[in-house]
């Protein structure tokens, strides 16, 4: 079998030597047929009645194929050759009939034979590609293809996307997207995709993952395969036939709302560990807000010398430290330290922000693999409650999320300060369920996971203070894994914790923070129970440092440094 499609010319070939008879051809067929018959008919007509006229009203008789010629060059419009002028006003009339006759033939051609001509010609897509060597082969992806292949244009990665669907394949094609149509499940449609030169494979074709997956290993064995999945139940299986990397994106999203979560919770518990007055506080950055677009070296936060920005989440990622020249999305969020004195004149340059509230659990609304994923990333010193509309979910609170009551039943609106996690299935219901809350109580934290990466701006405009998109999430860790950037953000508690000073005498905290790998950062000297947080300061034996990060990297740097 050939692995690229026949030209169109040769399929239309084709089709013309089967037929047999008149009744062997389709309804165009028939209609190019006639218009064909009727067009030399006219010529012909045409010829004869001009050859009559140049004989009896012009004198100059002319021969039939010199006739044919004068006709042709008229209905055309390109020209008369030697017969103009006419002298006679018959057949300068005449000449004038034939020219408009052209004219009216030639839109009626191109509508009848030329413009159906293209429109039905097959489309080869494969003609489209470029050369390809180290590429990705994307096959069946449904999470939002242009957000996954604008991702991958954005970072300079060569692709492949193959998708089932024709008219899909060929509408993102006719867009400048490098797609095939095909089933990837067949060998002739990846060697068309040049699978046998590709980097990594990544299927998205839910039942038939492990088909592709297979197929692509006969082609390509040291190509990396990645597996999306919609449940961790098959990741076993899909590793068993060769993915090297299985993700399930409702999973992830909901890892990544409870990292967030989980940090807002710990903030009281970390401000004890940086001493004096010093607190964490989490400041969002709202859309149209004074911090929407700013870059982080150029906030007021920045500006203070008493505060310090530590990390930053955006669009999901945890970013620690945060580059100063990042600019900041409105589903950012800045997280800063100093003391409590510093923040209340930082609202105020902020257009009276106020301070949020630091949340004593966590409600998570939804039990599916997002959900339960939220629930068991969630660190075991934060109070969870669970809501979930399905009587056999498990949850603690069963009832529909959008209905006030059930949100009151989960705690919503009480004394008790309370962050909310959405993460169920459908953004509709999500989208309610945030205005909802944020309709009952406003300090109370609201988390939304929504799979359409449009819906994120709807998340905010109905309340949300973070929101995050499964389509978004999934294409950035999809291109961290192509390019292999390391995982910049494990799922896990975000703490600070000291280093004793000496092995940084003489040095300026921000030579310090230089020192360290992404995921950690020294964000200030404790010096006789107070926490200086300047880059200027220099570091005494006596002092300690103390550094924010994930649990992750803070293990990575070995115990014997890390005093708590």
């Amino acid at each position: 079998m050939s692995s690229r499609k026949r030209p169109p010319l040769e399929q239309q070939v084709d089709r013309l030597r089967a037929i047999e008879s008149l009744g062997d051809l389709s309804e165009r067929q028939r209609k190019v047929l006639k218009f064909g018959t009727g067009l030399v008919a006219l010529l012909l007509v045409y010829t004869f009645i001009y050859q009559v006229g140049m004989a009896r009203l012009e004198g100059r008789p002319r021969s039939f194929p010199h006739s044919l010629q004068i006709i042709v060059q008229t209905m055309t419009t390109t020209g008369f050759g030697g017969d103009a002028p006419w002298e006679t006003a018959p057949m300068n009339l005449l000449m004038t009939w034939y020219q408009i006759t052209g004219v009216v033939i030639g839109f009626v051609t191109l509508r009848i034979l030329i413009i159906p001509l293209f429109e039905r010609a097959p489309v080869v897509l494969d003609e489209r590609l470029t050369t390809k060597r180290g590429h990705v082969v994307v096959c069946e992806y449904g999470r939002g293809k242009d957000v996954l292949l604008d991702e991958l244009e954005a970072s300079d990665a060569e692709y492949v996307l193959v998708d089932s669907d024709e008219e899909e394949a060929i509408a993102l094609s006719n867009r400048d997207y490098q797609a095939i149509d095909g089933d990837p499940t067949e060998t002739a449609t990846l060697e068309r995709a040049s699978v046998g030169d590709a980097a990594f494979v990544v299927t998205d074709a839910h039942d038939r993952n492990a088909s592709v997956t297979l197929t692509a290993r006969q082609l390509n064995d040291d190509a990396r395969a990645v597996c999306l999945t919609e449940t961790e139940t098959r990741r076993e299986a899909l590793e068993r036939v060769g993915a090297d990397r299985v993700v399930c994106p409702p999973r992830l999203v909901g890892e990544r709302l409870a990292e967030k979560a989980a940090f807002a919770v710990g903030q009281s518990d970390e401000s004890a560990e940086l001493g004096g007055d010093v607190v964490v506080r989490e400041l969002p950055v709202r859309r149209g807000g004074p911090l929407d677009g700013t870059r982080v070296g150029d906030t007021p936060v920045a500006a203070d010398p008493d505060l310090s920005v530590v990390a930053a989440w955006v669009d999901g990622d945890l970013h620690l430290p945060p580059r100063p020249d990042e600019r900041l999305p409105s589903n950012g969020t800045l997280v800063v330290i100093g003391p409590e004195s510093a923040f209340e004149s930082l609202y105020d340059a902020l257009g009276g922000t106020t301070r949020p509230a630091v949340p004593e659990r966590v409600v998570v609304v939804g039990l599916g693999e997002a959900g339960r994923a939220a629930v068991d990333a969630l660190p075991d010193r934060v109070a969870v409650t669970t809501v979930d509309v399905r009587d056999d979910a498990g949850a603690d609170i069963v009832g529909d999320a959008t209905e006030r009551s059930t949100l009151v039943d989960a705690g919503l609106g009480s004394d008790e300060s309370t962050a909310l996690l959405v993460a169920v299935n459908d953004d509709d219901t999500t989208l309610l369920t945030v205005a909802m809350a944020r309709a009952m109580d406003d300090d109370t934290e609201v988390l939304a996971r929504v799979a359409d990466a449009e819906n994120v701006r709807k998340a905010f405009d109905a309340g949300a203070d973070y929101a995050l998109s499964e389509q978004s999430t999934t294409a950035r860790t999809l291109a961290a894994e192509i390019h292999g950037d390391p995982d910049l953000h494990p799922v896990g508690e975000v703490r600070f914790v000291r280093l004793d000073g000496d092995s940084f005498a003489g040095r300026a905290l921000g030579e310090v923070t230089r020192d360290w790998e992404a995921g950690v950062a020294a964000v200030g000297v404790r010096r006789d129970g107070a926490l200086l947080v300047d880059d200027g300061v220099q570091v005494d034996a006596d002092d300690e440092v103390v550094l924010v990060g994930t649990d992750e990297r803070l293990r990575g740097l070995g115990s014997d440094v890390v005093t708590e």
